[in-house]
């Protein structure tokens, strides 16, 4: 199979991503979206420099802990908010 850039997966694993939605939402965190997780998974992979085949980009959805969603979560709002300082 060819290697394709995970954002042209994005449909093609919504339903991992609306399971992992659905666990942070029965955890209680029901403020997350789709789209946060989406993210979060998207910076992750960056970080790996390399493009992940499609079974890694849903073992990486799936096994996205909501101690890590949070920590991504805070460091966005931090480089956020130091945007609207400047």
């Amino acid at each position: 199979m060819e290697n394709t850039h995970f954002s042209d997966w994005k449909n093609e694993v919504k339903p991992a991503v609306k399971s992992k939605k659905e666990e942070f939402h029965y955890l209680g965190y029901e403020s997350v979206t789709e789209e946060e997780i989406w993210e979060c998974v998207q910076s992750k992979l960056k970080k790996k420099k390399v493009e992940p085949r499609l079974y890694a980009l849903v073992d990486t959805i799936l096994a996205l802990s909501l101690n890590d969603f949070m920590t991504w979560l805070t460091i966005r709002s931090y480089k956020e908010e130091g945007l609207t300082q400047e």
